[in-house]
């Protein structure tokens, strides 16, 4: 006899093509979040939303907030487990559009090496992933006529453009969307055979600093040798955030980490990771980093500190012979586990306060603090996502980390109270961000049976 979830792959199946024309419809509206001039399209892209999850059974809202709408939905028995889905609508500007082979906002259905691939802005991040739990939905509800658990969704519209609204719609509407767990789907898989389940994010703290000088930009003739140059006095504190084996040389900066274990680490390298063909990726052929760790350790596993930006003097063409009257640097610091964004923050101040040179005086900008997220390892929801990607790929999901940040995860955990389980379907090179951005089908269907395997598996879930 077939599980619940296989029927509602059977009736998946039957509407694959009506699913991928579904995709191919939200795909088609400009939802540009940074651009004002994409407001009316990005009203458009939360109503089609909204009337989509309305059309599978769901008591949907469109809430409007200062910039774009939010969408919630809710559907299913009041008593039991209640799993929160989250994804987000907006997209990244489609600039160049030179470089797209089609028109962006016109979605085509190409030929690549894994057969059919979906090309458009937003095709993996995030409509197309957000798309494979509502087509999830869509079968299980086609099919069993009701879900097994409390089904919610959130989906916003301000992701790309730093989610301003977010925060305060969490405070606000704790009731609506009160859950056990809240599973994201803006991640990737290992690879396009291995599902993957992102078990840890780096934390990010950013600031600017900018040192002021002299009152004005003076003449390097008159003036150089007898006055603070901003530029090489900023240079030289720069050079001190590093010991020589490029360890953070912040105080305090590795208060409370929590690095994972060698067991840990080696689990990950068994993966397949090629540091060399990584670093390729990068034009590079070495690699430079804390002594004493590898490539992928760095990126999932060790704090950073980097410079992203520097500014000083003048920087246009030809020469001009001047001492500028500031520098400026942008500074970010991505963090693991145990560390807090705020003492890490104060931390990287102070650094820059205690080293301010004679007759110069600081300006620090703060641009966010922001701890990491860590699975929990005992979640029996993560047991039950592992349960239902093993259904349906044949093999344990890997274990993975990342070095970026999804900020959503930490403002679940402040504003709710609950974790979050990050389980995506993009790949590496689906182009995120980029010309031609796509999602191959076959990865799509199965994040769409993933999803419908994983509902079943958290019905079963009692904790």
């Amino acid at each position: 006899m077939s599980s619940p979830a296989e029927s509602a792959i059977a009736t998946y199946e039957s509407d694959r093509d009506a699913a991928l024309q579904r995709v191919k419809d939200l795909l088609a509206i400009p939802t540009v979040s940074t651009d004002p001039a994409f407001a009316e399209d990005m009203q458009r892209g939360a109503d089609w939303c909204a009337n989509r999850l309305r059309e599978i059974g769901f008591d949907a809202t469109v809430h409007g907030t200062d910039k774009h709408p939010i969408v919630t939905a809710e559907a299913g028995p009041t008593d039991g487990p209640t799993v929160l889905y989250y994804g987000h609508y907006d997209v990244q500007p489609a600039d160049p559009l030179e470089l797209w082979h089609s028109s962006p906002f016109d979605p085509q259905v190409v030929q690549g090496p894994h057969g059919d691939r979906i090309v458009a802005r937003g095709a993996v991040d995030d409509k197309g992933q957000l798309m494979t739990f509502i087509e999830a939905f869509a079968a299980w509800q086609a099919t069993h006529g009701g879900f097994p658990i409390r089904v919610k969704v959130i989906l916003e519209g301000e992701e790309e453009c730093g989610s301003p609204s977010l925060p305060g719609f969490l405070d606000q509407e704790k009731e609506l969307l009160a859950a056990d767990t809240c599973v994201v789907c803006d991640t990737g898989m290992w690879d396009v055979n291995t599902p993957a389940i992102t078990t840890s994010l780096r934390g990010l703290v950013y600031i600017q600093v900018r040192l002021h000088g002299p009152g004005s930009d003076l003449h390097s003739g008159m003036f150089g040798g007898t006055v603070p140059n901003p530029a090489m006095l900023l240079s030289k504190v720069i050079a001190q955030l590093h010991d020589d084996n490029l360890r953070v040389a912040v105080p305090g900066f590795y208060d409370g980490i929590r690095p994972p274990d060698q067991d840990r680490i080696d689990s990950w390298y068994a993966l397949g990771f090629d540091d060399k063909a990584f670093l390729a990726t990068a034009g590079l052929d070495t690699d430079l980093g804390e002594k004493g760790t590898r490539v992928l350790e760095r990126i999932w596993s060790r704090p950073t500190v980097e410079v992203n930006g520097l500014c000083a003097g003048y920087t246009g063409e030809g020469a001009k012979t001047v001492i500028g009257a500031h520098a400026t640097a942008k500074i970010s610091c991505r963090l693991i586990a145990g560390q807090n964004a705020e003492n890490v923050r104060d931390a990287l101040k102070q650094f820059f306060l205690d080293r301010t040179p004679k007759g110069c005086r600081w300006e620090i900008t703060e641009f966010g603090a922001e701890d990491a997220f860590e699975v929990d390892g005992d979640s029996p929801w993560l047991a039950a996502a592992q349960e239902g990607l093993q259904a349906q790929f044949g093999k344990p999901a890997a274990m993975v980390g990342s070095g970026g940040s999804i900020p959503v995860c930490g403002l679940i955990r402040e504003h709710l109270g609950f974790e979050s389980l990050l389980v995506g379907f993009g790949l590496d090179d689906d182009g995120t961000h980029a010309p031609n951005e796509k999602f191959e089908r076959v990865c799509f269907d199965n994040g769409v049976k993933s999803h419908l395997r994983m509902l079943e598996s958290f019905a079963r879930v009692t904790a």
